[in-house]
């Protein structure tokens, strides 16, 4: 069952190219060799979110097909909650994440996609992908520093996921 997403565009993390009017995110982080079932787990289980100090309330324990989730980013009462959908998930031997989509309520209105890859050399990635538009006041006031914020956050989630893997 699908909720009600504010964006037409379901899905389009996982397929085909990004949709055309929003802003596109992609990051490619390279992980250590050999980590690709530590990473994956990380991903799926809402680890890697909650390691990078993103406070999370879902309705399971993974992100599988819709999944209800809820992003908190910030602190206090400045923390900004964003409720989502899982869309897609995948959990194979070379593919392992989701992508989840906005919600009424959320700052703003797109999908974003979190998957860890490992590719025909055995080299472990790290991908997100993500297209959106502001869809509140304060997200639309923020322009190019919203965008700057979605890019550190993957970095950040890059960083964080690299960090779990070496602690495996």
């Amino acid at each position: 069952m699908v909720a009600e997403l504010t964006y037409p565009e379901v899905g389009s993390t996982r397929h085909g190219p990004l949709p055309g009017g929003y802003h596109h995110l992609r990051h490619r982080y390279p992980l250590p060799g050999g980590c690709f079932e530590t990473a994956a787990d990380a991903v799926l289980s809402w680890r890697l979110h909650r390691a990078a100090g993103v406070r999370i309330r879902t309705d399971a324990p993974r992100a599988t097909t819709g999944v209800l989730v809820t992003a908190g980013l910030g602190v206090g009462p400045a923390r900004l909650w964003g409720p989502c959908q899982v869309v897609w998930s995948a959990d194979s031997p070379t593919l392992a994440g989701f992508g989840y989509g906005t919600l009424p309520g959320h700052p703003e209105r797109g999908e974003e996609a979190f998957e860890v890859v490992r590719d025909d050399t055995g080299a472990v990635w790290f991908e997100v992908r993500a297209f959106s538009l502001p869809d509140r006041w304060f997200t639309r006031a923020g322009g190019p520093v919203v965008r700057a914020v979605q890019h550190a956050y993957a970095w950040w989630l890059g960083r964080t996921l690299r960090r779990l893997c070496a602690g495996r």
